[in-house]
């Protein structure tokens, strides 16, 4: 029997006896009728999906088997909806398994949320690709790529390469000065660019050379051991850079170079609204955060504002977390929906019944795969942590932070990896903004931690050993609505709506996004111009007296 969280039908599992559902407990914990519990639903049971088609399958494994299945059954429409759910690994497979049915609950409520649209940058390529190298390596590599792509090799600083029997492909000297773009659109200068000689015997000649030469194509493939063309070059769209003494990573290289022909669609991560940006007014530069934090360079200086590459862009999100004013805005998904995921995690959590609730914040490709690891070899996650998957650690705000603890966390962990991990400098500013918060709000400290763990053991260490503690007494329960920056204030007041201690006055760290602005009161003629330039309204005109206001 089905039953519906929502406008969900959802379908149970407990995975051959190996999760101790209770499914009675279930049933209270979301308002339902009690829930038939399969026991094989990928094998034996697969016939229970030929009904009334669920849209939520309690299981994240086999969903590959779940959609053939559903689509034999009732249709394509009905595999493509499908959602599925780990809760298995999050939450049965665990020594306090048998306490975890608020946070079961919790994570099929969260499941049973729809799922925002998803804007798209559109990138096209046509094949056209530069394999740039210094030796005979580039030349094979090009050989290997002509029958699928448009080759050109260029040689930077050659010593002696042979030359090629028989010319298939262009092979040219140059060393690229700079080089913009992304796939289907790079743009290259560069300089000692020289022809082949064609009379080249013994070893490779070139022609007369010259600088700033300007070429344009698809696809880059880096093959000169050499210090990257672009900053973050594993997230830079059509760029690919390997080792060309590693004959592995050349030859995945390789293949990943083929299947970069034809059109694709990207996430556009960002939102950015150019009139609440405080980059620069009147030549002034006033903030320069997001440029600071930007790791790939997509964040650009464009007059009053900034300009930011939607196709550069690789959705880290910490032009989100510094943007004091709300103008970037993390848009895959957008902050409000998060912040419902939460609230909707822990409300449904609470009201089964759970107590002194963590959430862990992790991101997909690390965080998912250590906690799957945990619950495979270790003893899984304790009832009361709550994992919450992220598209990128960097992408949380101070609204996010502080809603979660308004609406009822004891504490919140982050999942870093420990090693090469990227620039974590937006998240510290915004954990430090965060602990500031709470300790001035009584919450006292610690309640906003980094974890870095690369292996399950780790993991289960740091959260076996955390401390109980309650959350707020009071857990709010508001709505997340609006931009970011409405969601910041709302979340903060809130916080402080729920605190111990309300101070109305914290002491911040240096560089925090709030503060109060100092007027020379005897030298202001009241003209104004302030208030025009002003990007988020803080400074205000009365209307109907001659001063000015500031919010």
């Amino acid at each position: 029997m089905l039953v519906r969280v929502g406008e969900k039908r959802v379908m149970l599992c407990d995975c051959e006896a190996t999760m101790p559902l209770d499914a009675e407990a279930l049933a209270r914990a979301l308002g339902t009728e009690t829930p038939a519990i399969a026991t094989s639903l990928c094998r034996r049971q697969q016939a229970r999906l030929a009904g009334e088609a669920p849209g939520i399958v309690a299981c994240a494994q086999e969903r590959a088997v779940f959609e053939e299945a559903l689509t034999e059954a009732a249709g394509h429409a009905a595999a493509e909806s499908l959602v599925t759910v780990d809760i298995r690994a999050r939450a049965a497979w665990s020594k306090e398994a048998a306490e975890a049915t608020p946070k079961i609950a919790a994570l099929l409520a969260e499941a049973a949320l729809p799922v925002p649209e998803t804007h798209v940058v559109t990138l096209e390529s046509g094949g056209v690709t530069l394999v740039y190298g210094r030796d005979e390596v580039a030349i094979e590599a090009a050989a290997q790529l002509g029958d699928r792509l448009d080759v050109t090799v260029l040689l930077t600083r050659p010593g002696d390469v042979t030359p090629p029997a028989r010319t298939t492909f262009p092979v040219l000297q140059g060393t690229i000065r700079t080089a913009r773009g992304h796939l289907g659109a790079f743009e290259l200068v560069v300089d000692d660019y020289a022809l082949p000689a064609p009379s080249s015997r013994r070893r490779l000649r070139f022609g007369p050379a010259r600088n700033e030469a300007v070429s344009n194509c698809d696809i880059i493939l880096d093959l000169t051991g050499g210090t990257p063309l672009f900053p973050s070059p594993r997230t830079r769209p059509g760029y690919l850079h390997a080792d060309p003494a590693d004959p592995v990573a050349v030859q995945k290289a390789l293949l990943a170079a083929t299947d970069l022909v034809g059109t694709f669609d990207k996430p556009r991560h960002v939102a950015y609204r150019p009139e609440l940006c405080a980059h620069s007014r009147n030549r002034t530069v006033g903030c320069s955060r997001c440029l600071e934090v930007c790791p790939t360079g997509a964040i650009t200086p464009n007059g009053d504002h900034v300009a930011i590459d939607a196709a550069i862009c690789a959705g880290c999100g910490g032009c989100h977390a510094v943007c004091p004013t709300g103008a970037a805005s993390y848009a895959y998904p957008p902050a409000e929906h998060l912040l419902e995921r939460v609230r909707t995690l822990l409300t449904t959590y609470h009201a089964a019944g759970g107590t002194d609730a963590v959430l862990l914040l992790h991101d997909a490709e690390h965080g998912a795969a250590l906690i799957d690891l945990l619950a495979r070899v270790g003893d899984g996650l304790p009832a009361r942590v709550i994992p919450v998957a992220v598209n990128e650690i960097t992408q949380l705000g101070i609204e996010l932070l502080a809603g979660a603890m308004a609406m009822g966390a004891a504490d919140i962990r982050i999942l870093a990896t420990g090693r090469r991990r990227p620039d974590l400098t937006p998240l510290a500013r915004v954990m430090g903004l965060a602990e500031a918060s709470l300790a001035g709000l009584g919450y006292g400290t610690g309640r906003v931690q980094l974890i870095e763990a690369d292996d399950p053991d780790s993991l289960g260490e740091e959260l076996w050993q955390l401390e109980r503690r309650p959350g707020t007494a009071t857990p709010a329960s508001f709505l997340p609505m609006g931009d970011k920056l409405g969601l910041m204030k709302l979340a903060l007041r809130q916080l402080h709506a729920a605190a111990p201690e309300p101070a109305h006055v914290i002491r911040l760290p240096p560089g925090a996004p709030f503060g109060r602005v100092r007027i020379d009161t005897a030298g202001c003629t009241l003209c104004l111009a302030c208030t025009s330039v002003c990007p988020t309204g803080a400074l205000s005109a009365d209307p109907d007296h001659p001063r000015l206001s500031f919010t």
